[in-house]
């Protein structure tokens, strides 16, 4: 029989806003004995039934939500229905190829990630109750695309906080996992065994057209450029001259690569460097490009760490604008979700008056659409920038 959860008066509204997460502050009482990773019914405090969720007592997010619906049984055919809905989102939005399949609560799959690279699929699992259905979630996978590998990249810290190891494994046949992928014209190798979080950030599709027409002529400074995509496009569009910079050697080796394989070597150029300490020395030199790209890490995973992490920013976005020649372009991001829109925009605002500069805004930029935002649950938003003209 399935136990049932109760929470205190009061602490449901958020629930009942649309959030899939319940903390253990929120809970009255648990009825019958739950095993990490069962699926239990949460009740108000008027025994009113809110939903049907994993249950973890070692987290602080005791519950996650999968189903408002009473009579929905969480089993495989949950799990074939949720991401065949995923999967006819992306194609209605002209998603084919490469892309985010699944973006766990923004797709009512609290914790769970599926990335797809052509025939290859990547997994994330992160969270105890998501992970017991990890190997349901593969079966479900070869029955809808007959894919040519599934690799599961759990390697990643917050699984120890759900009681859980970091493990990196293939879940089907063994693959290659370096291989090259075409991203709207421009070829990239990806290693999603060794690269970071999936082993390429999607989320930034949409953002890479954003150097479309600013980029031609243009000499161009990517910094954090990871294995060059920014770059890449920006040498597709016109670029004269593009340094990347990444303190990652390996980034900057398969950047390096990248570039040969769109013979871009000859435009793009990569060093292993950082950023922080090269653009104030560069202010002394009095250096000029035509256009910066910024994209960082996020320099905070949690509240605590906002004001250090937006010292950080307004730095690097300080020295960036001071690099910048008059009329030319800043292309800034924060990937933290706790840099909220408002506190991003006014630390770009504070840099750019201390660096003496004039701003204006010539986009604003978001996570691509295969990562869709719930307005009702905050976490599913953390990438924003800027395409600014530097005067």
């Amino acid at each position: 029989m399935i136990s049932k959860v109760i929470l205190i008066k009061g602490k449901h509204q958020r629930i009942l806003s649309g959030h899939p997460w319940v903390y253990g502050n929120q809970i009255e009482t648990v009825q019958g004995i739950v095993e990490p990773g069962e699926i239990v019914e949460v009740y108000d405090g008027k025994k009113f039934f809110l939903g049907k969720g994993y249950y973890n007592e070692k987290s602080q997010i005791r519950i996650r939500l999968l189903t408002r619906q009473r009579e929905e049984e969480i089993n495989k055919d949950f799990f074939k229905r949720r991401i065949t809905s995923c999967w006819n989102y992306r194609k209605q939005l002209g998603y084919i190829e490469n892309y985010r399949l699944v973006f766990g609560e923004a797709d009512f799959l609290p914790a769970l990630v599926i990335d797809k690279f052509g025939d290859l699929f990547v997994i994330q699992t992160l969270s105890l109750g998501m992970d017991r259905w990890k190997t349901t979630i593969a079966t479900v996978l070869e029955e809808l695309f007959s894919p040519k590998g599934i690799y599961e990249r759990n390697d990643v810290p917050v699984r120890k906080l759900e009681g859980l190891t970091e493990q990196k494994n293939f879940l089907s046949a063994p693959f290659p996992t370096k291989f090259e992928i075409n991203e709207d014209g421009v070829k990239l190798f990806v290693d999603v065994e060794n690269g970071q979080k999936t082993g390429f950030f999607l989320d930034q599709k949409e953002n890479r057209k954003a150097l479309q027409f600013i980029s031609e002529g243009a000499n161009i400074l990517d910094c954090f450029c990871y294995t060059g995509s920014f770059a890449l496009f920006a040498a597709k569009f016109g670029a004269r001259h593009v340094l990347g910079l990444d303190v990652s050697e390996s980034a900057v080796a398969q950047a390096k690569e990248n570039a040969l394989l769109n013979n871009f070597e000859n435009i793009c150029e990569f060093q292993t460097a950082n950023a922080f300490d090269e653009l104030p020395q560069w202010v002394k030199e009095k250096k000029i490009f035509d256009v910066i790209i910024l994209d960082p890490p996020a320099f905070t995973k949690n509240r605590s760490g906002i004001e250090a992490a937006s010292r950080g920013y307004k730095e690097i976005n300080l020295r960036a604008m001071k690099l910048i020649r008059k009329g030319g372009f800043l292309v800034t991001f924060s990937c933290s979700h706790f840099m909220e829109p408002g506190v991003f925009f006014e630390m770009i605002s504070q840099a750019a008056s201390n660096a003496g500069k004039t701003i204006r805004q010539v986009a604003y930029l978001s996570q691509s659409k295969d990562h869709p935002i719930v307005w009702n649950i905050e976490e599913t938003s953390y990438l924003k920038g800027f395409v600014l003209q530097v005067l």
